[in-house]
């Protein structure tokens, strides 16, 4: 996939996922895997209105080639995952409410969904007798520290749909942009049912489900 291509791609999907409130106030950040590197976006646009101008490309090493736009601070999480996630080619990270929330909620390492159809929307869940796990790091100013806990994690349990990073938002891969948009809606989705859920059954929070 050549950078303008990938580039038209993460334009396309600014538009659909600001259009559902996950990246308020230009928050978020979007990437991908390219054929020379990686095209990012930059700090401060609204995601909603992307332009090419918006956008920073990288090469495989992480070396800035082009765009002049400031790097946003959590970069370095997003090649660090394509590092880990070797079939990755697009990473979104998003600010909903439910996945914000939920992050702090639940107080464990780990949000495991069991008992929804809609896990199927994940890729490798075949049933909702299966249960998804999607691992919690705790917030952190020192991106790269966080990005060795992301990486330290990896290594005994491999992460193969996405992250919650607590009171901050979602890290989701894909292998395309369909499968990326397809992981992220579906989370989503599944998150706000889990809120709801600990909603109406009172569960205190803190209590893994």
């Amino acid at each position: 996939m050549h950078n303008n291509t990938a580039i038209s791609e993460l334009i396309e999907a600014g538009k659909w996922v600001s259009q559902r409130g996950w990246v308020p106030a230009t928050g978020g950040n979007f990437s991908a895997r390219t054929a020379s590197g990686y095209v990012v976006t930059a700090s401060g646009f609204d995601k909603g209105q992307l332009g090419t101008h918006a956008f920073i490309e990288f090469d495989h090493e992480g070396n800035r080639t082009k765009g002049s736009g400031n790097p946003s601070a959590e970069t370095e999480l997003h090649l660090n995952m394509y590092k880990l996630i070797p079939s990755a080619k697009f990473v979104l990270h998003t600010h909903s409410v439910a996945a914000t929330v939920l992050s702090r909620v639940i107080k464990g390492h780990a949000i495991n969904l069991h008992g929804y159809e809609m896990q199927k929307s994940l890729s490798g869940i075949k049933s909702h007798l299966d249960t998804l796990t999607i691992p919690i790091f705790d917030n952190d100013q020192d991106i790269d520290r966080l990005s060795l806990l992301v990486s330290d994690h990896h290594l005994h349990t491999p992460i193969e749909h996405a992250v919650l990073i607590r009171g901050h938002g979602l890290y989701v891969v894909g292998r395309d942009i369909k499968e990326v948009l397809r992981h992220l809606e579906g989370l989503e989705f599944l998150f706000s049912c889990e809120l709801e859920r600990l909603k109406l059954e009172g569960i205190q929070a803190g209590v893994q489900p």
